[in-house]
């Protein structure tokens, strides 16, 4: 095989067809858009349109809010952790935060905080510096001699703004 000789699967790309080019096109007078009426003339949007009755998105009853000032925390689980000092990219002795995990790789970015769980088995003493913790990952972290600070999340401006 060459570089020049590499091509698509045959019918892997579909050439587009050439609408209103006379009528030995098959496609050419009305150019598959049927005969008269709105959706036949150009520049018409009616999604969701029901031909002038209350539309069912308005009908039905809205429920709940949406809350702009929601954080959203990264989650790690202690095994997660362990896994990362078993593996040789987290310290032991450094302080685990949010910058110390995103350099290992347990978590791709810092979004506002990350909140630790319980899930697995820690067996290094570590002091972590976290957003939020879970009662059973607290204990867990303390049952191997290490110690859990709670620091503020980042506040998130509101997604109305």
């Amino acid at each position: 095989m060459k570089l020049n000789e590499i091509r698509d699967n045959e019918g892997a790309r579909k050439s587009r067809i050439r609408v209103g080019r006379g009528i030995g096109s098959g496609k050419g007078k009305t150019g598959g858009r049927g005969v008269k009426g709105q959706k036949s003339r150009t520049g018409v949007a009616i999604k969701g349109y029901e031909g002038g009755q209350m539309p069912i998105h308005m009908r039905l009853p809205k429920r709940g809010f949406k809350n702009p000032f929601r954080l959203d925390f990264n989650t790690v689980n202690i095994g997660r952790v362990q896994a990362a000092i078993d593996a040789g990219k987290l310290d032991k002795g450094a302080r685990i935060d949010a910058a110390a995990l995103i350099a290992a790789g347990v978590i791709r970015r810092a979004k506002d905080g990350v909140r630790l769980l319980g899930n697995g088995e820690l067996k290094a003493k570590l002091d972590f510096e976290v957003a939020g913790v879970s009662a059973g990952a607290k204990a867990a972290v303390e049952k191997a001699g290490g110690s859990v600070t709670v620091v503020e999340p980042k506040a998130k401006k509101a997604a109305a703004e």
